[in-house]
């Protein structure tokens, strides 16, 4: 009697404290999962990632404007003169004069009168002129000109960049990122679907157990009052001690399938808190334990063709393909010519647009580049390399239509023979409830043993075990078809 209460005190305040928590329904615990899901948080930085990149590709079409910069020295500068260069123009002068002084001879000593005098003269002439230390000077100034002081050189240069045809590469890059980015969203949506099935799954399971409890709360209750009335009989001398031992052995193991059962919804509420992103040893109650709504019949109908256009699956394998058509655009690209314009300004110092001369100076510029590939062997190859990858993709498909249509056909089949289980095991709780007071009533008259009455407990248990079981299979054949149909 000690044992029996303790374990009636202790249902009391299990239902007491379940009582002041808010029941969970299935649609909360979805939405707590969605939220603390760690791998679908995953799955939405891939999506962001991926949005990136589209971006990305997108400004590969784009001018590009850069800047380039750079100083450098020197423990010499650039000479544009020899030194024998630098003399001769710095007595450039010295040597025209000399030259014109011996041409006058040359010429003018060949008269027959007076010749050497008047050549004499004119040397005289010349060498009174200015001439030879003007042209000297004039060397001079030549060779400090073209001195370059390039010990401390620097230099910069902005270009821009912008390509007009690369065969279509740049094109199918950001077409392929932007199927990339709407692939990490459907993997998104699949994996807040696993998430959704995973809950659903760990919270029928809480309330298949708890109905589980609650029925082996029930039996044991049947054995206990079993118990009683035996002993009464054994105390009245119509029953043996024989006869009590069996409904006590009966009653012991009822007590372990209890504790078991105890143990298990235990166990599987930790399951579905963790799946929730709650802590484990948070309490709480299932709506669905509160109500026989469970197993209710809903007709579920289909089309393939919207379950093809629904399912993750199939949406990832279109896009696949798409992806490798982009990849044979993507190949092709390397046969056709590239063309490119660029255009930027040029600054230096030393000015090399100024005589070398320690200012900045610069130029604007443009151009134009073009690449035509001639003999490219590789890119034929390459481009057969993805046609056929393409190809594989399109079969890919095609099978995976029809493994999902396999698929649909079989769940929706499982869901109908789980009705016909509940209605099979709803008939036999009929025959057991009848069953078990028919026994009661010969027991308390005397026209059966306690084991009959123990045998009709069992069956009772049973049937009921066995619509519990049949209830939780139709919901978790619902869940299993709707995420087959992509709803």
């Amino acid at each position: 009697m000690v044992k029996k209460t303790h374990l009636l005190i202790g249902i009391l305040l299990l239902a007491t404290t379940a009582s002041a928590q808010q029941p969970l329904t299935i649609e909360k615990c979805r939405e707590r999962a969605l939220q603390n899901n760690r791998a679908l948080k995953q799955a939405e930085m891939k999506r962001e990632q991926t949005d990136a990149m589209e971006k990305v590709a997108l400004m590969q079409m784009f001018p590009k404007v850069s800047a380039n910069g750079g100083y450098t020295w020197m423990e010499k500068s650039v000479n544009l003169l020899s030194d024998e260069q630098k003399e001769r123009i710095n007595h450039m002068g010295d040597k025209v004069q000399s030259d014109i002084s011996a041409s006058l001879h040359e010429q003018l000593g060949t008269l027959p009168i007076g010749g050497d005098l008047l050549a004499n003269r004119l040397d005289g002439v010349l060498a009174n002129s200015s001439l030879s230390t003007n042209l000297n000077n004039v060397g001079s100034e030549i060779v400090q000109g073209l001195e370059t002081d390039t010990r401390n050189a620097g230099f910069g240069v902005v270009t821009l960049t912008q390509p007009i045809y690369m065969g279509g590469k740049l094109l199918a890059a950001y077409r392929t990122a932007r199927l990339l980015d709407e692939l990490s969203g459907i993997e998104y949506d699949k994996k807040r679907e696993e998430t959704l099935v995973a809950v659903d799954e760990a919270y029928w399971q809480v309330v298949s157990v708890q109905h589980k409890q609650q029925l082996a709360t029930q039996y044991a209750a049947l054995l206990d009052t079993l118990e009683h009335n035996v002993q009464m009989a054994v105390d009245a001398e119509v029953a043996t001690n024989g006869d009590l031992a069996k409904v006590r052995v009966k009653r012991n193991e009822a007590q372990m399938s209890l504790t078991k059962a105890n143990n298990g919804l235990r166990l599987s509420k930790m399951l579905l808190a963790q799946r929730c992103g709650m802590p484990l040893d948070t309490v709480f109650d299932v709506a669905e334990s509160q109500n026989g709504n469970l197993g209710e019949y809903s007709k579920v109908e289909y089309n393939m063709d919207e379950v093809y256009a629904h399912r993750s699956e199939m949406r990832m394998l279109r896009i696949a393909d798409s992806i490798a058509g982009e990849g044979v655009r993507m190949a092709a690209s390397t046969l056709k010519p590239n063309i490119v314009v660029t255009g930027g300004y040029l600054f230096s110092n030393p000015n090399v647009f100024d005589g070398f001369s320690n200012t900045w100076g610069g130029t604007w510029m443009a151009g134009v580049a073009v690449n035509v590939p001639l003999v490219h062997p590789g890119g034929i190859f390459a481009v057969k390399a993805a046609k056929a990858k393409r190809r594989e993709a399109e079969y890919k498909r095609q099978e995976a239509e029809e493994l999902i249509e396999l698929q649909v056909n079989k769940l929706s089949c499982e869901l109908e023979l789980a009705y016909k289980h509940l209605a099979e095991a709803e008939s036999n709780i009929d025959m057991a409830n009848r069953n078990l007071e028919l026994a009661d009533e010969s027991f308390k008259a005397g026209l059966c043993s306690s084991s009959d009455v123990m045998a009709a407990q069992t069956a009772w248990m049973k049937a009921q075990s066995e619509v519990i079981d049949a209830k939780i299979e139709i919901e978790m054949s619902k869940v299993y078809l709707n995420q087959a149909l992509g709803k």
